[in-house]
């Protein structure tokens, strides 16, 4: 099992700088549930990070069960969204609670450390679903790799932070960000955190594979509605059926 990704200081970076992708998804992934379930509906998220998708389901009417590996990251969404039930949940190896839906933005299962841990918990999810109900999630294809397999430095600073973040390709399945981040202490002094990230790419046409025959509808999708997402990333959009 990988260590969980997003110590304190990424987290609190992640939140501040980087919460426009969940806001971006947002009402595509509303648009989706609202098509098969009720209001009220209980709706499992898996990575939630600080909880930019949860204020929306919940907002939407759903009752969210808010998950993250990231101890870090839960912190801030139990203080962005009290009305969700947060918890702590590892994939592929912690159980699912059964839900009318599960969601998930901002790539989550890339993070496992094999396609196979991602194919695990892809079914793991939509066996999680109760009659009718619909899992929703993006995942990086392989061309998200392909598209940026030149390596870059970025970096952006807020008031109170700054990150550098460096990518590679190291194989074609498997997409590498080294971040180090800077934040400044109450003292006015600043304290340096590194993190290196590693995503499994996958081809995400063939996860329908993994639910033929088994009861389940799967389509991908280029968006979630009609958002435009990054190069490579793909939706996936799993029925079970009544």
């Amino acid at each position: 099992m990988k260590e969980a990704p997003y110590g304190p200081d990424l987290a609190l970076i992640h939140h501040l700088g980087f919460s426009g992708y969940s806001d971006l998804c947002a009402p595509g992934v509303v648009e989706q549930l609202d098509a098969v379930l009720e209001k009220g509906s209980t709706v499992l998220e898996l990575g939630c990070g600080s909880g930019g998708l949860t204020r929306h389901l919940i907002d939407a009417g759903y009752t969210v069960i808010a998950t993250d590996a990231s101890p870090d990251m839960l912190d801030i969404a139990r203080e962005q969204v009290p009305e969700a039930d947060v918890r702590r949940l590892t994939l592929p190896d912690d159980p699912l609670p059964s839900a009318d839906a599960v969601v998930s933005v901002g790539h989550t299962l890339n993070f496992l450390e094999s396609a196979e841990a991602i194919a695990r918990t892809l079914l793991e999810a939509a066996h999680a679903l109760r009659e009718g109900g619909v899992l929703v999630l993006d995942l990086c294809d392989l061309e998200y790799g392909r598209a940026r397999a030149e390596p870059t430095t970025n970096s952006l600073v807020g008031d109170t932070w700054a990150i550098i973040s460096r990518t590679s390709l190291p194989a074609p399945d498997r997409f590498v960000r080294e971040m180090t981040t800077f934040v400044r202490n109450d003292d006015g002094t600043w304290r340096r955190a590194d993190e290196r990230h590693e995503n499994i790419l996958v081809e995400v046409e063939l996860v329908n594979e993994v639910f033929a025959g088994i009861g389940f509808d799967a389509t991908v999708r280029s968006s979630f509605g009609d958002e435009h997402l990054p190069e490579g990333m793909r939706v996936l959009v799993v029925k079970r059926s009544s």
